[in-house]
């Protein structure tokens, strides 16, 4: 299945972004999945001030992958971002299970 995550990590380092980019992808490659894409978004505001882990948040820094995987690993995947301290927000969402589904979205 077609997944795609929408992650916002906290700002001020870019090799922050990139460990965490890094770490997301190779638990989907450890699970079985494949990594179709990622791209980079820069640093943009909140829609709303966030608190995580004792510390409020305005801006974030987001990056977008989309990847193929079964359900466990996309289970795993949001395990190991919950728990990481430079995650400030990060949204996973399945965008179609057969190819023929996600062709006609144009994805």
């Amino acid at each position: 299945m077609l997944y795609e995550l929408i992650a916002c990590v906290r700002p001020g380092s870019l090799q922050e972004v990139r460990e965490l980019a890094k770490t997301s992808g190779m638990a989907i490659l450890a699970g079985g999945g494949v990594i179709r894409s990622l791209h980079n978004w820069d640093t943009m505001l909140l829609p709303r001030r966030v608190r995580k882990h004792q510390t409020y948040y305005d801006r974030g820094h987001y990056f977008l992958m989309r990847f193929d995987s079964n359900a466990a690993t996309q289970k795993s995947l949001r395990d190991v971002l919950g728990l990481d301290p430079r995650m400030v927000k990060f949204s996973v969402v399945k965008v179609g299970s057969k190819l023929e589904e996600i062709a006609r979205k144009g994805v």
